[in-house]
């Protein structure tokens, strides 16, 4: 007799705890309907996917079952990727293909999905040669799996070979594509593919968007962030916690402030990580006293902080030089808090201490830590003895830093810079051959600015600029009227063993100067100058800018790789703090 399975399915459906499953289950052992595939992959569904924490369980539904069609196995591979348990996704995609069943477009979706989260591109690659062999190739949420795999294990390359090759994307393919250059630091690639994007009329969602976002700030590109926002405004699209925080962040870091506060105090819902992007904000542009009354109303806003929270906080303190209050914020973490300090938040106290010209005191700390310094605390350390005339301690560390980082060349780069200020040019020579030898990289200085939607980079000494003649020409009228205006060049920060002569001119041909005169060419007059720069700003440009905003009557916005400088009338907003 035929029992219609209907209604018990629909009983499944509304099954909203393991205990309900179990008597279902007992009801078909009972009815003899134990084999009965339809029932049985709907009781591995519910337990798998809409019951979470029931693995085990469908598993045992799954093993007890003789003949597992291909939904069961699909299920249960996509409860163990989208588990803390996702290993056992490739193990269950093994024992399905030494069963001889033959995957199809979901299945391989699944899998690539768990070796994207535990990034194992070895297995990902056996994947995509049976995807071939498969021929699930051409169908385009199978590629996009692949490519968001590749992306996931760091070979975007690969992800850009098979979005090439696609013969149709969809909004997926063009989002995968945009979000990986912007995760692995290829922001140019990425608004690249963005442009294209928009030339093909592909919809764009808010995940790519907050993903542009992001590159629109790590290239302090504000025209092209505010361009972006206003499409969102056009689009009547919905700014939620994710978009809206990715904005405050992009407006942030491209030296607009109030920009950033308007988002903030426009979004319907604000989380932990938006109040954190808020006094961080505040913090890398030194206004430590508002970043921490924007920490006093999270905190009265009932919004418990977390250790991101209190990086932003510590930082904040840090370039502002509000050393008591760090201390004090430094040890509420775990008093009022319950959160452990990690090694970031020990950064902070040592940069806070070492800021403040505290260096014996920054010393004690680490010596004193719970948790192993890491080389970068002890790089922290090693900057403030070269500023502050430390020159024994800095020696000591300079040789505990080699030996931590053997091939770091910016390890090497500051060591022989802490050498060559304290003229010990035997030690600077050792030490430069020290890296050569290692073959260790150090990165190259460049700083870029915006123009008419189009980032420009330069580095020092640039020739390859189409406009070089005319930037050249703006550097020498600079030089000559900061000469006027009585700039006497400061030359410490020039550590290599020439004469002064030589190091002024190796000054006036810093990357950040280029951008100046560049932007002094070609922005509209009055319009802010802002710049980007991964390295930290040396005193002597520093010194220059100042003269430069009061000569030429213009605000510039300079982030460096520690901190924005707000050049206005002759005055940083660091007050030369930093």
């Amino acid at each position: 007799m035929m029992i219609d399975s209907g209604p018990l399915v629909a009983v499944i459906k509304q099954c909203t705890s393991l205990r309900e499953l179990k008597s279902i289950q007992a009801y078909m052992v009972r009815a003899g309907l134990t084999q009965d595939a339809f029932l049985a992959s709907k009781l591995i569904e519910s337990s798998a996917l809409s019951l979470t924490g029931h693995l085990d369980y469908a598993h045992r539904i799954f093993s007890w079952t003789h003949y597992p069609n291909l939904f069961m196995w699909n299920t249960l591979i996509r409860g163990y990727a989208l588990s803390e348990s996702s290993m056992k996704a490739i193990s269950v995609y093994r024992d399905m293909h030494a069963s001889g069943l033959v995957p199809n477009c979901f299945t391989v979706g699944f899998v690539l999905k768990a070796c994207s989260r535990l990034l194992r591109p070895d297995e990902g690659k056996q994947i995509h040669s049976q995807i071939i062999k498969l021929c699930l190739g051409i169908e385009t949420p199978v590629i996009n799996g692949l490519m968001r795999f590749y992306v996931s294990c760091g070979d975007i390359d690969a992800a850009r070979v098979l979005f090439d090759e696609m013969s149709e994307r969809d909004a997926g393919s063009w989002s995968v594509m945009v979000s990986g250059y912007a995760q692995h630091g290829r922001p140019r690639e990425a608004l690249a593919v963005f442009r294209e994007m928009q030339f093909q009329n592909v919809d764009i969602d808010g995940f790519t968007l907050a993903s542009i976002a992001g590159v629109c700030g790590d290239l302090g590109a504000l025209d092209l962030g505010k361009w972006l926002h206003s499409y969102i405004d056009r689009k009547s699209m919905n700014i939620d916690v994710v978009l809206g925080t990715s904005l405050v962040d992009m407006y942030a870091k491209c030296g607009s402030l109030n920009d950033a506060m308007k988002v903030f105090r426009k979004m319907c819902e604000r989380d932990v990580m938006a109040w954190s992007a808020m006094i961080g904000a505040y913090a890398v542009h030194g206004y430590g006293d508002k970043a921490l009354n924007v920490f006093a109303e999270m905190k009265r806003a009932k919004v418990r902080p977390n250790c991101v929270t209190f990086t932003s906080v510590l930082c904040a303190c840090s370039h502002s030089g509000l050393v008591e209050e760090g201390c004090r914020n430094f040890q509420s973490m775990w008093s009022d808090y319950g959160i452990k300090p990690q090694i970031e938040h020990y950064g902070c106290m040592v940069d806070l201490f070492c800021r403040a010209g505290l260096v014996s005191r920054a010393h004690e700390f680490i010596k004193n830590m719970p948790i192993e310094p890491n080389v970068v605390l002890w790089r922290t350390l090693l900057s403030a003895c070269k500023a502050h005339g430390y020159a024994e301690l800095a020696e000591q560390i300079s040789r505990q830093i080699l030996e931590l980082e053997p091939q770091s060349g910016e390890s090497y780069v500051l060591v022989s810079n802490v050498y060559a200020s304290l003229g010990k040019w035997s030690s600077v020579s050792k030490v430069r051959s020290l890296m050569k030898d290692k073959k260790a990289k150090k990165n190259h200085g460049w700083s870029s600015i915006e123009v008419d939607f189009t980032v420009h980079e330069f580095v020092m000494g640039d020739e390859s600029h189409p406009e070089r003649e005319e930037i050249y020409r703006m550097l020498d009228q600079m030089a000559k009227r900061l000469k006027q205006e009585g700039h006497a060049t400061t030359t410490q920060d020039v550590l290599h063993d020439i004469d002064e002569e030589e190091k002024e001119h190796a000054l006036g041909l810093h990357s950040e100067r280029l951008a100046i005169a560049y932007g002094l060419l070609r922005m509209s007059e009055g319009s802010p100058i802002r710049i980007v720069k991964n390295l930290r700003v040396c005193r002597d440009c520093h010194e220059a800018t100042k003269l430069i905003s009061k000569i030429y009557k213009r605000e510039i916005i300079i982030r460096d790789r520690i901190r924005f400088h707000h050049f206005r009338e002759g005055k940083c907003s660091c007050n030369d703090y930093w």
